[in-house]
C-alpha cells in the first residue's frame, strides 16, 4: 500500500487527467469497488439523483407513509399453505379418495386451471387426483383465533394478533421461475424485471449514511431461477441493487474489507489522501453536484467498513435476546442471526432486507415432492422461533409500527399427492403473512376453497402485495415508471386496503 501511496504523490500534477488516473488506480488497489454502489444512494438522498430523475419525467411524490422499512421473508421453494397458514380439514376427511370421488369435483372444472396458467414446460407439473391429507395438526391462536399449523406454533403463541394471513395469493408460473416473479411480478419467460426491494431502494433513499439501504441476508436463489436478479435492480440501475452482507463480524461484507495485513490508520491516511484529492477537484468544480455525491459516497464506504461489522455482532445483545432468537440451538442459530441482524438493521435505517431460506434441491429445500413431512417439520423448526422472535421484538422495542414484516413463498403446493407423501407445485391458490407498518394484525384475509386448490375469495396476484408495500411506505406504484420503459398494468398492482389499519 505504501509503493501505492508514493505512486500517487509522485504522479501528483496540474493534469487533472492525470489526478483521475492515479486515482482511479488508487481505488481499485484499495478495494473499494462497493464505493461506486453507494453513490446512488447518497445522490438520492441529497436529492441531486431526483432533480436529475425529475427532469427525466420519473420524479417521484411520497404519500404519507405508514412503515419505514421492510423485511422480506422469502422462503424458497414453495411452502405448503395447508400445512400453514391455511389449514383444510376437508383434506383428513377425504383422505385417499380421488378430487373427483369428493364433494368438491366441481375444482376440477374451474377456469382457473388453464386461465391464468403460462407453463415454461407443458404438462410437467399435473393435477395430482388422490387427496393428501395435512401432515400436521392445527389449532387456534391469539385472542384473534387464528388458525395455523403446529408447525407455526412459536410465530402462532407470541404474534397471532400481529399476524395478517392472505390466503388468497395467486401466480401463474408453476416452475421455480415464480421464484423471480415474487418479486418482480414478471413471468420468467419475459426475463429479469426489477424486483421490489430496488423499486423501494429507488423511490424513497436512504435513512442512514453507514450501512446500505437494501440488504440481502441468505442464499440467495439459485441460478435455474432468477439467481442475482432476486435481488437485482435491472433497467433501474446498479447502485439499486441489493447488497449481499454475511453475519459474520469477521467478514460481513465480502470483498469491501481492507486488505489483511493493512493498518486502520494505514487506511484512515489512505482515504485522507484520496479525501485532498477529490476536493482539489471539488474546487475546480463547485457546482458539479455528481463530483460532490462521489466524494460522499467513498466516505460511506470507509464508514461502512466499521458500521457493517458492527450491525452483525451480537455481543452487544441480552443473553435474554439471544435466547428469544435461538442463537443458542443449531437448529435456529443461523436463521435466528439473520432475523436478529435484521431487527438491528431496521434499528439503524435500512430501509429494505430481503432475507431468503431454504435452497432448490436437497434436503434445504421448502420443495416438498416428497417426504413432505419429515421437509417441512424441520424447516418450520428452523424458522418459528427466529420470525416469532423477530416480530415480538421488533413490537416490545416500538419498531413493528413502522416496519413491515414479509413472509413470503413462489407458490403452495397440491392438495393432492405427488408419489406416496410429496405434494408438487401449485400457483392457483397459496398463503402469506404480513406484520406491522399499518398493516391490521390478528385477522385472515381471503379464501381458497376447501381443498386448498383455488384462491376463490379476494384473490389476489403478487404485484397486489407489492402495492401494499409501496402505499404503507408512502409511494404510489405507478409514478415509479422509467421513461422509455413501458410497464404493463399487472405491474402496479393493487394494494390490498382490507388489511390496512
Amino acid at each position: 500500500m505504501q509503493s501505492n501511496r508514493s505512486s500517487i504523490l509522485a504522479t501528483f500534477a496540474p493534469s487533472h487527467l492525470c489526478i483521475e488516473s492515479t486515482r482511479r488506480r488508487f481505488l481499485v488497489d484499495a478495494g473499494l469497488g462497493f464505493g461506486a454502489l453507494a453513490v446512488g444512494a447518497m445522490l438520492q438522498r441529497d436529492g441531486v439523483l431526483r432533480a436529475a430523475e425529475s427532469a427525466a419525467g420519473s420524479h417521484v411524490s411520497p404519500l404519507p407513509a405508514r412503515a419505514k422499512s421492510v423485511i422480506w421473508i422469502f422462503l424458497i421453494g414453495g411452502m405448503s399453505q395447508v400445512e400453514s397458514f391455511d389449514p383444510k380439514p376437508e383434506l383428513n376427511k377425504y383422505a385417499d379418495k380421488t378430487i373427483e370421488e369428493s364433494p368438491y369435483k366441481a375444482t376440477l372444472e374451474s377456469p382457473y386451471l388453464k386461465k391464468n396458467l403460462r407453463e415454461v414446460i407443458e404438462g410437467l407439473h399435473k393435477v395430482h387426483p388422490k387427496i393428501f391429507p395435512m401432515q400436521v395438526g392445527y389449532r387456534k391462536f391469539g385472542q384473534s383465533g387464528l388458525e395455523m399449523s403446529e408447525w407455526w406454533s412459536r410465530t402462532g403463541e407470541l404474534c397471532a394478533d400481529d399476524l395478517c394471513l392472505v390466503r388468497s395469493m395467486w401466480t401463474t408460473d408453476n416452475n421455480h421461475g415464480a421464484q423471480i416473479q415474487f418479486h418482480t411480478g414478471r413471468h420468467s419467460l419475459e426475463g429479469p424485471y426489477p424486483t421490489i426491494g430496488s423499486w423501494v431502494h429507488y423511490g424513497l433513499g436512504s435513512l442512514n449514511d453507514n450501512l446500505p439501504q437494501f440488504v440481502v441476508l441468505g442464499t440467495p436463489l439459485a441460478d435455474c431461477c432468477g439467481g442475482v436478479q432476486g435481488h437485482g435492480a435491472n433497467y433501474l440501475g446498479p447502485k439499486h441493487n441489493g447488497i449481499q452482507l454475511v453475519v459474520d463480524p469477521k467478514n460481513p461484507l465480502p470483498f469491501a474489507a481492507p486488505d489483511q495485513g493493512t493498518y486502520q490508520e494505514e487506511q484512515a491516511g489512505e482515504f485522507a489522501l484520496l479525501g485532498r484529492l477529490n476536493r482539489l477537484s471539488a474546487a475546480d468544480y463547485p457546482d458539479d453536484p455528481a463530483l460532490a455525491a462521489r466524494i460522499k459516497s467513498y466516505e460511506l464506504a470507509y464508514q461502512m467498513q466499521a458500521a457493517v461489522p458492527d450491525v452483525v455482532n451480537f455481543a452487544a445483545e441480552s443473553a435474554e435476546t439471544q435466547k428469544l432468537y435461538g442463537l443458542e440451538n443449531a437448529a435456529t442459530k443461523t436463521f435466528g442471526g439473520q432475523c436478529l441482524a435484521a431487527r438491528r438493521m431496521v434499528e439503524r435505517g435500512v430501509r429494505f432486507i430481503q432475507l431468503f431460506h431454504g435452497s432448490n434441491g436437497g434436503a434445504g429445500a421448502w420443495d416438498a415432492h416428497g417426504d413432505l413431512k419429515n421437509g417441512h417439520s424441520k424447516l418450520c423448526a428452523q424458522v418459528d422461533q427466529p420470525i416469532a422472535a423477530l416480530i415480538h421484538d421488533l413490537k416490545r422495542r416500538g419498531l413493528l409500527s413502522e416496519t413491515l414484516v414479509v413472509i413470503g413463498t413462489e407458490f403452495g403446493r397440491t392438495p393432492g399427492a405427488q408419489g406416496s407423501n410429496g405434494r408438487d407445485h401449485h400457483p392457483y391458490g397459496f398463503s402469506i403473512a404480513v406484520a406491522g407498518g399499518g398493516i391490521q394484525g390478528g385477522i385472515a384475509h381471503g379464501a381458497t376453497d376447501e381443498l386448498g386448490f383455488h384462491a376463490v375469495e379476494n384473490r389476489h396476484y403478487v404485484t397486489d402485495l407489492h402495492a401494499t408495500l409501496l402505499h404503507q411506505l408512502g409511494l404510489d406504484p405507478r409514478q415509479l415508471e422509467i421513461p422509455g420503459r413501458k410497464r404493463l398494468e399487472i405491474d402496479f398492482g393493487m394494494p390490498i386496503r382490507e388489511i390496512m389499519a
